[in-house]
């Protein structure tokens, strides 16, 4: 029952996109039923005449539309079940399908790690069931046709849900291009736009060459086993130095697809430009099936695992999480920042991960249990708290037009539903005590703070210094997100969108995020839940787990021991509720102190207007100057002088670019490079039919002198 559940829900992502292709084929089903009535017209008649009359309606698109994503929702329902049937089962389940190669049927396998994804995938594909119809009813169909939308939609949540069950190679490889090859159509939706296309193309020649080096990191071990089966592939002994090369060939991979820096560059180009539900498929949930190949590699196919591997991790990890949450901070597209967001939470995931390994390899099979457990609970907030923000910022674009912070504000009195929703995943990825985001970075500052097991100097150096970075990560990413949720919804509005914005009438536009920001409050204040999962996981994969009597308690959350550190979600809930029930009374007895609302007071300058306001590139200026070596920095300031001497000032304009120390320093000399290869090949296409006779003939006498 368990795998049929999965194979439920594969199959039910795929049914969607099938049903939406239906779209632009309305005469076919309604030959289909003329045909059906015509040989069982037994009282069928008026029914007929019914159903003719609604498929030819306007209503009918919108039907299908909902039918696809219940279908949708159904499959992220099965995904779900099957997750956490297996997870509570303990069991590891096996099968074979009679497709691929005559020698090599796909082979199948459902365990702990499997359904720990497909729970994460589940929850997130039911969110977008919910919000789709509502946020897809803003597109042209003649401009964006949904049939392509939903087609590869579907296609896209079943490849994700195919790698979690391969058990072999090539249906690993089949499913993730599939995976790869229906986001790229996803991101390329809105085409008309050269900066998509322009997107697309980069996130579809980053995830080849990602998919090309996942490809040679199984042939390595492919070329010391019996077969392509994860089981053979298990049983291949490896020296320490091709062991070495297939890990960096699948970190590089799996490391490009989750944007991991510096192969991180697609990210905030191509998440931003998809459909706000797609990215936030893409960005909550597509990095983490990455998450699953490299722990599947690392921690499974690879009979030993290298402390050196986890250094290697813990500073990409470190990297990444600092470099990511300070791009993030100077972007002014809301989507933007969010995607360099997640480059920053992959980030501390990589470096929890790192931890683990070093803590398995040096003999400390418990603390790396606690590693382990920290990063795949991080993953999971993340899936969660960063599809809600997602979410919210579809719902923004869809009622003001508009992405740009600076051009929103004032949005809490028109909107206040979704700024409640918004203000709990803000609170969320900011790591902020009762919610979900503080426990899994808490048990993540556990994990590093035990490095005094360790004898090796070096590690004991390195450590201290990354938790070092890990709290400066958490405090800028607090910093950014009030930036976010100020500069959106206090003050005044900047914009005549801002101003004519309103409350998102669609229901399920609005219970998708509630059902997420719900999930972010009830795992920070009972992540027992949660911890008490993935613990199982820990158990099948490491072969060990965290005691019942530090870890599991729905109370206290004592992850090594009571004495050093521990935590307990509804203490600190109780006394929260207490203190403000004090503040309120103490505010409301007195008159004089008493909660009213007045003009905001305006310093004597005769009324605030919405230029006086904190802009983004203001609010982060402090920032901008402690880290300037961080960006490449173009910041002009010109002014508009008038008057005899030119010495009055009429206006003044300010322009800032910031971009990426990435793209001159990697992918600009490779573009420069591919580009002048191009060219030199390019000379070979002369237009003259006896050049390309004479390439054709000394071909030919080439094979001919090589085959004898």
């Amino acid at each position: 029952m368990i795998l049929l559940s999965a194979y439920s829900a594969v199959l039910l992502s795929f049914a969607s996109g099938l049903l939406a292709l239906l779209m632009n084929q309305r005469l076919m089903l309604l030959a289909i039923s003329q045909a059906a009535f015509k040989k069982f017209n037994s009282g069928g008649g008026r029914f007929q005449t019914w159903l003719t009359g609604q498929l030819g309606e306007q209503q009918f698109p919108v039907f299908l539309k909902q039918a696809v994503f219940a279908l949708l929702g159904l499959s992220g329902l099965f995904a779900v079940i099957a997750g956490l049937a297996v997870l509570l089962s303990k069991g590891v389940i096996t099968d074979q399908i009679p497709l691929g190669l005559p020698w090599l049927p796909w082979h199948i396998r459902f365990d702990g790690l499997s359904g720990f994804f497909y729970l994460i995938i589940g929850i997130a594909v039911c969110a977008v069931s919910l919000y789709g119809p509502g946020y897809v009813s803003s597109y042209q169909e003649n401009q964006h046709p949904f049939a392509a939308l939903g087609l590869f939609t579907g296609l896209f949540v079943a490849g994700m849900l195919l790698v979690l069950l391969a058990d072999d190679a090539f249906m690993f490889m089949i499913a993730w291009e599939m995976m790869s090859v229906a986001s790229y159509f996803l991101v390329a939706f809105q085409h008309e736009n050269p900066a998509n296309r322009r997107a697309a193309f980069l996130y579809l020649l980053m995830a080849e060459v990602g998919a090309l080096a996942i490809i040679l990191a199984y042939g390595v071990l492919a070329s010391f086993a019996d077969g392509f089966t994860f089981d053979a592939l298990r049983e291949s002994k490896l020296s320490v130095t091709w062991a070495s090369i297939a890990f960096v060939l699948a970190l590089l991979g799996f490391g490009m697809k989750a944007g991991v820096v510096p192969v991180h560059v697609w990210l905030p180009e191509a998440h931003p430009v998809a459909p706000s539900h797609i990215s936030a498929l893409m960005s909550g949930v597509m990095l983490k099936v990455a998450l699953y190949g490299l722990i599947r590699f690392s921690f499974d196919l690879l009979s030993e695992v290298h402390w050196q591997w986890g250094v290697v991790l813990l500073v990409l990890g470190t990297v990444s999480a600092l470099g990511g949450i300070l791009y993030a901070m100077m972007q002014p597209n809301l989507k933007r920042l969010l995607a360099y967001s997640s480059v920053e939470n992959i980030g501390i995931i990589f470096m929890v991960l790192g931890l683990s390994m070093i803590f398995m390899a040096n003999g400390h099979p418990q603390l790396a249990a606690l590693g382990f457990l920290a990063a795949l609970f991080h993953a999971f907030n993340h899936a969660l708290f960063k599809n809600l923000l997602f979410l919210g910022a579809g719902i923004l674009h869809h009622q003001t037009h508009e992405l740009n912070i600076d051009m929103m504000g004032g949005l809490i009195k028109k909107m206040p539903k979704t700024s409640f929703l918004f203000l709990i995943g803000c609170m969320s990825i900011s790591s902020l005590p009762l919610f979900n985001g503080f426990v899994s970075e808490w048990l993540a500052f556990q994990t590093a703070l035990q490095v005094d097991v360790l004898d090796n100097g070096v590690l004991r150096s390195l450590i201290p210094v990354s938790a070092a970075a890990l709290a400066l990560t958490a405090a800028l990413a607090a910093a950014c997100f009030v930036k976010v949720f100020g500069l959106i919804f206090l003050g005044q509005a900047r914009s005549r969108n801002s101003e004519k914005a309103q409350e998102v009438q669609d229901k399920g536009m609005l219970a998708a995020p509630a059902l997420l920001a719900g999930l972010c409050f009830l795992l920070g204040i009972f992540p027992g839940i949660a911890i008490h999962l993935i613990n199982n996981v820990a158990g099948q994969l490491l072969g060990q787990t965290l005691p019942n009597d530090s870890a599991l308690g729905w109370l206290w959350l004592a992850p090594v021991s009571a004495e050093q550190a521990s935590y307990s979600p509804p203490l600190v809930l109780i006394g929260a509720l207490i203190a403000g029930c004090v503040s309120f009374w103490y505010l409301r007895r007195n008159p004089a102190t008493a909660i009213r609302s007045a003009a905001t007071w305006d310093c004597g300058f005769g009324g605030v207007s919405p230029r006086m306001q904190y802009s983004s590139s203001a609010f982060t200026m402090p920032f901008r100057r402690i880290f300037a070596k961080v960006w490449i920095i173009d910041e002009q300031i010109k002014k508009d002088l008038q008057g005899a001497l030119d010495q009055d000032v009429a206006a003044v304009h300010y322009q800032l670019h910031i971009q990426d120390h990435s793209w001159p320093l990697i992918y600009m000399p490779i573009a420069q490079g591919v580009n002048t290869v191009a060219k030199q090949v390019g000379r070979i296409q002369t237009g003259n039919i006896r050049t390309y006779l004479g390439y054709s003939f000394a071909t030919l006498l080439l094979l001919l002198w090589v085959i004898s």
